[in-house]
């Protein structure tokens, strides 16, 4: 109860932020960061819009891949107009195919540009099952797999560049809380709603999707590590808010849910803020393998703490797409 009132009048944690921050705010007192190169998917709507506005205003060099070019270049062309001086590079990328991914690293890597930040910020919620060219469940492949291909194409850019230039390379994974609703085996899960064996819950499947995010940073960090690599990865989970994410599914009874539950909503600047923070902030040297929430480090559900489930996870993520066997991994 005392954290549901907190949060509804933005009660500010030990970061000096709450849930009513906004991303503008946060980033208010970063450094210039005309020094940053930044990757940002998901960044044609809503939350990664935001983010892409904000980091641009703090001078970031930034690259947008999208599905939608025409979407990429319409948010290019409105940050331009806010902030002339913007450098925006739009590409091309669909998440959900791995060769598609594969494509966008070597495109990105014939730029020759140094990379500091990568923010995984694109979703998909799939209400009806479908499966992805690879043979994945929808929402897995868009929200986690592709992302986990990306991020591990481009690993060895942000180490070098955080090497060369003394500058901490970070990794952001946009998360959900809705993970904690996921509980059971997340590889037999998902073979079963692949292989359409089971009754397809599309918030199950986003939720185990999350839960993928969260497995992700937490081993990816302590790999890193391992490393002695100069390059931090956390999660977050931005809020509740209305985004396109929701775009397949609209009508009353969506309406009257989002209604209802309107004093918890965030506008989307206060959920892009928690990205923001995250990614920029002087305050989180160093830190890595963390999740937050409202600008600050909350707790994720005692599945995802598991780091033998988490470095389970990246195995078979790693089977996957390297074509090592999808039939074997399930």
């Amino acid at each position: 109860m005392l954290e549901t009132v907190k949060y509804l009048i933005g009660s500010t944690g030990p970061s000096g932020f709450g849930s009513k921050s906004t991303a503008d705010q946060v980033t208010d007192h970063c450094p210039d960061l005309h020094f940053i190169t930044a990757i940002i998917t998901g960044a044609t709507s809503g939350i990664g819009a935001e983010t892409a506005k904000v980091l641009a205003k703090r001078g970031a060099r930034l690259v947008l891949p999208a599905r939608n070019l025409k979407a990429a270049e319409d948010t290019k062309a409105r940050i331009v107009s806010e902030f002339p001086k913007s450098e925006i590079i739009v590409m091309s990328l669909d998440l959900s195919s791995l060769h598609s991914v594969r494509k966008f690293a070597f495109e990105f890597e014939s730029l020759n540009l140094p990379l500091n930040l990568l923010i995984n910020n694109a979703g998909k919620f799939s209400y009806n099952h479908s499966i992805s060219e690879d043979g994945i469940e929808m929402s897995f492949a868009t929200n986690y797999l592709g992302h986990f291909l990306l991020t591990k194409l481009l690993l060895s850019n942000m180490i070098k560049t955080a090497k060369t230039t003394g500058v901490q390379g970070r990794i952001v994974n946009v998360s959900s809380n809705i993970h904690s609703w996921f509980s059971g085996d997340l590889i037999s899960y998902l073979g079963l709603i692949t292989k359409n064996k089971c009754e397809y819950d599309g918030t199950r499947a986003y939720a185990m999707s999350k839960l993928a995010n969260v497995f992700h940073t937490k081993e990816l960090s302590y790999r890193l590590q391992e490393m002695n690599a100069n390059v931090m990865v956390n999660c977050v989970h931005p809020g509740i808010v209305r985004t396109r994410l929701t775009r397949d599914r609209e009508g009353f009874i969506t309406d009257l849910v989002f209604f209802l539950a309107s004093k918890f909503l965030k506008t989307i600047p206060q959920a892009a803020a928690t990205t923001c923070y995250v990614a920029t902030h002087p305050r989180l040297v160093n830190v890595t393998g963390k999740y937050f929430s409202d600008c600050n480090e909350a707790s994720t559900s005692k599945l995802g703490s598991n780091s033998n489930e988490a470095a389970r996870i990246w195995t078979a993520s790693e089977n996957i797409v390297n074509f090592q066997g999808i039939k074997d991994t399930f």
